[in-house]
């Protein structure tokens, strides 16, 4: 399941979003936090997490820098601490 995942995501990459004007507000992108995020917490923590962060994606947000946590949550990683893909 989560080489599928991944699969998708990267074809996202590849095929979807060169063709839409560039509009993450954040470091990663969304798409490269996704992946990183089912590499580190596996599929299910890892989608939930990436929907949460295209949700907080929004002209509302500040944006900024925003790596994958350590620890599984939905919220903005505050620690902002890089943590290295498995």
């Amino acid at each position: 399941m989560k080489n599928i995942l991944l699969k998708f995501v990267k074809f996202y990459q590849r095929r979807i979003s060169p063709l839409t004007p560039a509009s993450c507000r954040y470091h990663p992108t969304c798409s490269n936090y996704m992946i990183d995020a089912i590499k580190i917490h596996g599929a299910f923590f890892g989608t939930i997490m990436g929907i949460a962060r295209i949700l907080r994606c929004n002209p509302f947000v500040k944006g900024g820098v925003d790596y994958v946590p350590a620890k599984f949550s939905l919220r903005r990683n505050p620690d902002r601490i890089y943590i290295e893909k498995k």
